[in-house]
């Protein structure tokens, strides 16, 4: 019979005792303790587990539960005799981060200090005894919601010291999604105010401590060691791109496999395997996210899961507010192209506004590219990746962002679309300026917007969403051969596309410049000049190739001044 899928259960123990589905990840112990690291930085995307296998880590060597060791019969860890001697034998710290995610830098610091403060909360204990001296419990209680920063930021160090002299013995410290304080401070512009004190606060508890066994820090990105990590030269970092750890998070093909013959869907193994599959740490491929295998075990249908379980908004935003050049990349990679580039694992969020690489090393960390393939040049230096979309859930989540872009700013959006179907060039330009004006500056609103970079950012992601929403009536490509004022696009109808007002599937020819005074008197101009370019260039030629008829390949030339728009 099949266990019991219990969704959002993070709570190892729970897990355990009440026989809900689980996969063994409990080697994870064994490789960590062996290894021997001072501090290891573990990245792998968000619901991979990682707050799961910390749990689990706590519960193994907490002397919380010494003498407890029977949650792990049965479990890999417990077949060998050295690590049941082990269990139980170390006092841990753990705390989370991943509840701050706050729109101001007091916000944040104020959830910091609360986690912080609750910590302290479990080891009151420490006050009634003989361990602590009367200057260290003024300190102990000075630990509130409202400490002061450089309190804050002692705070784990001292904790530390105080359970050693407690317990005779160092601490293992667990803190589980410590950047995502850091990914909020960046989408909400306050990353300086924030870097300081969790720079202070790192180094005070994962290198000026003394009283620090081992640690593990588990998060989606590595912050750049620059911004964050700069005098920590005692950490191990564990990126996507690592050969440790890499099948401790996540699933592996023979356990999905294995967990699909149990709950009897073995059938589905296909599908499930065109959806989930296609994450890569190090040299292991074909990686499942868990949450969505779990999630698909329980409702017994596919569906974006993992795409929907928290907030996409950095990823969005990394796409709606770049340049001309990434949306034409995410174009490509839609399609089921490929990128060819480098990366850099130490993601630098002040790049992020105008690096491209820090862009594509920000998705693939998050889950959303996977590496295919890796170059390296000794003599030249050069490193390079093959990035692609991981699987179909992230192709769908990012349509389902670019269908946003209009739908949530502009409901005039859907009657562009269905005035553009219909040929109705009058609702065409009044629609498309009341999407122009509700949306123009959403596609610009980053650190240092430019006036002159909007049209580009608008019509590129303009472009981004007529794929998404016409796609399943029409092939669409663009040329991109200029840069500033033009991108032309070309609608092929599919085979057998519906017809709309009697019209039957026509082909589509848009081609875009940017009003320019000194080669155009008026706007009307622009627009004509955008119609002529396309009998120019001949665009026309390679659909009537294809043997579509002149008579239904229609061209229309849009003219961009500022927010104003005309179609001619």
């Amino acid at each position: 019979m099949a266990r019991t899928v219990a969704i959002g259960i993070q709570d190892f123990e729970s897990v355990i005792t009440k026989d809900y589905f689980y996969i063994d990840k409990t080697e994870f112990i064994r490789e960590w303790w062996e290894n021997g690291d001072e501090v290891t930085l573990i990245t792998r995307p968000r619901r991979f587990g990682k707050t799961l296998n910390l749990s689990m880590t706590k519960r193994f060597f907490s002397i919380e539960y010494a003498g407890q060791g029977q949650v792990f019969e049965g479990l890999s860890i417990w077949k060998q005799e050295t690590y049941r001697k082990l269990q139980g034998t170390w006092p841990v710290i753990m705390l989370s981060f991943a509840g701050v995610k706050e729109t101001t830098c007091q916000g944040a610091l104020k959830k910091m200090c609360y986690a912080i403060t609750e910590l302290y909360n479990r080891y009151d204990f420490l006050l009634d005894g003989k361990t602590l001296n009367e200057k260290e419990k003024e300190f102990y209680r000075q630990v509130t919601y409202d400490m002061e920063p450089h309190t804050a930021t002692e705070a784990l160090r001292a904790l530390s010291g105080f359970l050693m002299r407690y317990y005779g013995k160092k601490v293992i410290i667990l803190l589980d999604e410590y950047d995502t304080p850091m990914q909020e401070a960046w989408v909400y512009g306050y990353w300086e105010e924030l870097v300081s004190f969790t720079r202070n606060l790192f180094i005070a508890t994962f290198k000026t401590n003394p009283y620090m066994e081992r640690a593990i820090m588990t998060g989606i990105t590595r912050v750049s060691r620059e911004s964050m990590f700069s005098d920590l030269n005692n950490l191990c970092v564990v990126t996507s791109t690592s050969n440790k750890y890499t099948d401790s998070f996540g699933f592996t093909q023979d356990e999905v496999t294995s967990a699909l013959s149990e709950f009897g869907i073995s059938n589905m193994e296909e599908r499930v395997r065109e959806w989930y599959d296609g994450f890569t740490f190090g040299e292991k491929t074909d990686i499942y996210n868990p949450w969505s295998i779990i999630c698909f075990l329980d409702e017994k249908k596919l569906s974006t899961y993992w795409a929907n379980t928290s907030s996409n908004s950095l990823a969005g935003k990394l796409i709606r507010e770049g340049s001309k050049d990434i949306k034409i990349i995410m174009e490509d990679l839609l399609r089921g192209g490929a990128l060819r580039t480098k990366i850099d694992e130490q993601i630098v969020f002040d790049q992020l506004d105008h690096n491209e690489y820090a862009v594509w090393s920000l998705l693939l960390a998050s889950g959303y590219l996977k590496a295919e393939e890796h170059t390296f040049d000794p003599d030249a230096g050069r490193e390079e990746y093959v990035l692609r979309l991981t699987n179909k859930e992230v192709r769908l989540m990012f349509r389902n962002l670019i269908e946003g872009w209009f739908k949530n700013y502009s409901p005039a959006y859907n009657d562009f679309i269905k005035a553009l179907l219909a040929d109705d060039r009058k609702a065409m330009n009044h629609y498309m300026n009341r999407v122009a004006l509700a949306t123009f500056s959403y596609f610009d609103t980053g650190r240092h917007p430019s006036e002159a970079s909007e049209p580009e950012r608008f019509y590129h992601g303009f472009v981004l969403g007529l794929m998404v929403e016409l796609e399943d009536r029409y092939t669409i490509t663009s040329n991109r051969e200029s840069g500033f004022g033009r991108y032309d696009v070309v609608l092929k109808p599919r085979s057998g596309a519906g017809s709309v007002n009697g019209r039957r599937g026509d082909a589509m020819i848009l081609e875009f410049k940017v009003y320019d005074p000194e080669d155009e008197a008026t706007l009307k101009d622009t627009a004509e000049a955008a119609l002529l370019q396309i009998e120019e260039k001949g665009y026309a030629a390679a659909l009537m190739a294809e043997g579509i008829p002149a008579d239904r390949i229609r061209k229309y030339g849009f003219a961009f001044e500022g927010k104003k728009v005309l179609i001619g």
